[in-house]
């Protein structure tokens, strides 16, 4: 168990559904906050929104760190896959930053500028919908690196990448 444990794929396996579960547990929470319209409501979805923004950097550090051991036990249309779900990450990791510093700030702000309140917890709202999108957006690549039953038939993250390069 102890080996398990100090390896990063396996780590990464442990912790990738942080950002995911938590932006969801904060959109749950910041649609009763809404309804209730008491900002003492939004404070606990805002914090989760914090921490489910955060921990987006362990699972993007242990992914990183997994990449080369995955890289040499994964086929070829894993490895395909493994690079497209790496990009993703890549190219999307710091908007999770984004989503822990305004959420941070909706939770602070407030004190000092009450009115500052509701739109902040919108701006949050929408960073977290966004986030939610892009976390399914990598994870989904992620899925067919090791499950080949997830793989669409006549599909490879080959040909998405180069459709997706040449409509850039």
């Amino acid at each position: 168990m102890a080996e398990q444990l100090s390896n990063p794929a396996y780590q990464h396996l442990l912790i990738n559904h942080l950002p995911i579960i938590g932006i969801v547990m904060g959109l749950v929470g910041l649609c009763v906050a809404f309804a209730l319209r008491q900002r003492v409501a939004f404070i606990p979805a805002l914090v989760i929104l914090v921490v489910a923004g955060v921990s987006a950097w362990p699972v993007y550090a242990t992914g990183s760190e997994a990449y080369k051991p995955i890289r040499q036990i994964t086929d070829d249309a894993g490895i395909d896959w493994l690079d497209t779900h790496m990009d993703r990450a890549d190219s999307a990791i710091w908007a999770f930053y984004v989503l822990a510093g305004v959420a941070a700030v909706a939770v602070a702000v407030p004190w000092k500028w009450p009115r500052a309140s509701l739109p902040l917890a919108i701006l949050t709202t929408v960073i977290a919908v966004a986030c939610l999108g892009a976390a399914g957006w990598i994870a989904e690549a992620g899925g067919k690196v090791r499950h080949p039953e997830f793989r669409t038939p006549g599909t490879s993250a080959l040909e998405i990448s180069e459709t997706h390069d040449r409509t850039d």
